[in-house]
This record gives C-alpha cells, structure tokens and sequence, in this order.
C-alpha cells in the first residue's frame, strides 16, 4: 500500500477572502500561486460564493482545497488551505479574524462598517497570518496589537481604536 507522507509545514493558510452578498471581491489575499493572476482569483472566488452562499455549512472541499467559511449579514469570510490541511486549525484562523473585526467594528460586521475601516482589517489580517503561517489565533491579542500599530501610525483609525 502506497502512502503519502507529507512533510509537516507552517504553511496552513492559502487565502483569506471577504466577499460580499454578490459575491463580490471586499478583500482577497493570497499567500501562495495556486492562482497566480487576478483572473483565475477571481475565477476561483466566483466558483466558491457559487457553492457555498446557500448553504448553511461551515466546510467545503473545492478545486482540491479546503474552504472554511462564515457569513454575517451581508459579508462572507473565507479562510483557505490545502486538502490535507486541519479544517480546525483553518477555522481558528476564520474565527479569529471574525472575533476580532466584530470588536474592532463593534459588533456591527456589515459590508459599510468594513468599508469604512479597511485599515483595520489590513492591519488584522496581517497579525494573524503572515506569508500562509498562523502568527495569531487570539482575537484579543489581535485588537490589542492592531491599536498599538494605528497608535505609532497616527492614522484616523487612531480615534475608533482609542475607544475600544
């Protein structure tokens, strides 16, 4: 019986995507060329809200990847890996991410409030993956570490993080 053994790799996360009620492109970050152009991105990302905005599931099997995704009112979040990933270990990225903009916005997760404060969402993704590696799975530590970085940038972030 041939088994393949894969080498263990920090490098868990593909990509992380917010789309919005139409399927719309709000974020999109890839971390490796599984898709090199933002034709067969967006290609992809077509094929995904497709399969999964009816649904009530949390977990799909795509294109020979891993999909862990949530919806909020009018927003989709998805967090991608490969197929043999740890499907626990991709949703600990999605409700991190989640948990944590829910405080940065206040609870109010909708398509406005992300427009008006993409820094942050930036800002967060990047505190909890870095280059497809898990840095973060804390949302509190993630907020934290957000609002220092707006602090030492002295954007107009500045005000809505200071109130947290």
């Amino acid at each position: 019986m041939d088994t393949l053994i894969l080498e263990p790799s920090l490098y868990t996360v593909k990509a992380v995507l917010i789309m919005d009620n139409d399927g719309e492109r709000l974020y999109a970050k890839y971390y490796d060329d599984t898709y090199p152009t933002v034709k067969e991105q967006k290609a992809f990302e077509k094929n995904i809200f497709n399969k999964t905005h009816r649904t009530d599931s949390e977990i799909a099997l795509l294109e020979g990847l891993t999909v862990v995704y949530k919806s909020n009112i009018d927003l989709y979040f998805y967090v991608i890996g490969s197929s043999h990933e740890n499907e626990l270990m991709l949703m600990s990225v999605l409700n991190c991410l989640f948990d944590s903009l829910s405080q940065m916005l206040r609870k109010n997760v909708e398509k406005r409030a992300l427009l008006e404060n993409m820094e942050g969402l930036f800002l967060a993704v990047d505190e909890i993956v870095d280059g497809g590696v898990i840095l973060e799975s804390d949302p509190q530590q993630v907020v934290h570490r957000v609002a220092l970085r707006v602090t030492t940038s002295r954007s107009p972030l500045l005000t809505f993080m200071m109130l947290l």
